[in-house]
């Protein structure tokens, strides 16, 4: 059926190391599977991929009578808060490649242009940082602009056109890398460490969090982690997205080309990559206004009680559900998805609208 079970096998192996060797099924107590299952941090979605993996395993079991019961657990940890990714400034984006130089007395395996490139490939194109490592020489076609990302995520292969701003800046890596003498053949590593080994993903983001302390990008919203690598391809879905309102785009007609542009097999992963910034929500409100024409009401957008909430002006009487007014000056992160539910609204009371992850508005 074209199923891959990579993440179940990933699972049941880390489950068998961490039995005896030698334990039959049938032996492993509840206990067990429970100290499996907490790990050492508090719970996250990780806990709950786990148990579905090893819920299968014990129907599976069961139904063959290998054991007579499941030792998992019967009451199961509410499904936390999905994470919200951190959305770079333009201001944090260049404050990061600027520090690139001079981030480190001593740039060690990871030279400071090579790091500097990857920031620009990742943020400019979208890329996966496991995308952008594992890109050999042999699919980096700088003169037509155009990459060829292999065998992904999604077991997907795809075409990357650059910009010339970024045609420019892996030019430039290009030569510095043929200055250096590193291998010029087409299945070699285009980004290399400096004696011209391939560079790891564990390497990329440890020079990254160092390069963040160094330049004062950090997060203040109590958030599990601190902005990373990964979350410049949130970041570049984000400012495109919002790039298109400004320029009076056809949003919900180019979803599907970001989509592809970023190598998801549908739209609900894209969905995933936008989150709500104080400029989007901005664009999206000016875009909802001139939805409406240009009569005499003004609009303001509420949050409360999980829903988004458009408010004439015209209503004296703020409504006792609403809360916090948005500003474009607001950091609150939130991802949206809009669906216009009635073409007209009216001057009397609230006109409600429910936002979930994504952006949909036409």
């Amino acid at each position: 059926m074209g199923e891959h079970f990579d993440r179940a096998e990933s699972v049941l192996q880390t489950f068998g190391r961490q039995m005896e060797p030698a334990i039959d099924i049938e032996d492993i107590h509840a206990d067990r599977v429970a100290a499996f299952l907490a790990g050492t941090g508090p719970v996250t979605r990780y806990w709950h991929r786990k148990h579905g993996v090893l819920r299968g395993l014990y129907t599976y079991a069961i139904s063959r009578g290998v054991v007579a019961a499941s030792p998992l657990p019967t009451m199961v940890p509410k499904l936390p808060t999905r994470f919200v990714p951190y959305v770079y400034t333009h201001d944090e984006r260049g404050r990061l490649v600027r520090a690139t130089p001079s981030y480190r007395q001593h740039s060690r395996k990871l030279e400071p242009h090579t790091l500097r490139a990857l920031i620009l490939l990742l943020y400019g194109a979208g890329l996966r940082v496991s995308e952008a490592v594992a890109l050999p020489l042999g699919d980096v076609d700088l003169p037509n602009a155009l990459l060829t990302v292999r065998n992904t995520k999604f077991h997907k292969t795809r075409l990357v056109p650059l910009g010339a701003d970024l045609q420019q800046v892996l030019t430039q890596y290009l030569a510095q890398r043929q200055t250096a003498g590193h291998s010029q053949r087409p299945g070699t590593p285009f980004f290399v460490l400096r004696r011209g080994t391939p560079v790891s993903v564990q390497i990329v983001e440890q020079n990254f969090r160092c390069l963040c302390e160094y330049a004062g990008v950090r997060r203040s919203d109590g958030a599990r982690y601190q902005p990373r690598l990964h979350d410049l391809r949130h970041s570049f879905a984000v400012h495109r997205l919002t790039s298109w309102y400004r320029q009076g785009a056809d949003v919900q007609t180019l979803l599907p080309y970001l989509s592809t542009y970023l190598g998801h097999v549908n739209l609900a992963a894209t969905q995933v990559y936008l989150t709500m910034t104080p400029e989007l929500l901005q664009e999206a409100s000016r875009r909802f206004q001139q939805y409406l024409g240009s009569g005499a009401f003004s609009w303001n957008i509420w949050w409360a009680s999980g829903i988004w909430r458009v408010i004439p002006n015209a209503v004296t009487a703020t409504p006792s559900c609403c809360c916090s007014r948005l500003s474009p000056t607001t950091s609150t992160n939130r991802s949206i998805s809009f669906r216009l539910m009635t073409s007209r609204p009216s001057t009397s009371g609230c006109f409600f609208k429910t936002w979930s992850r994504g952006v949909n508005v036409a």
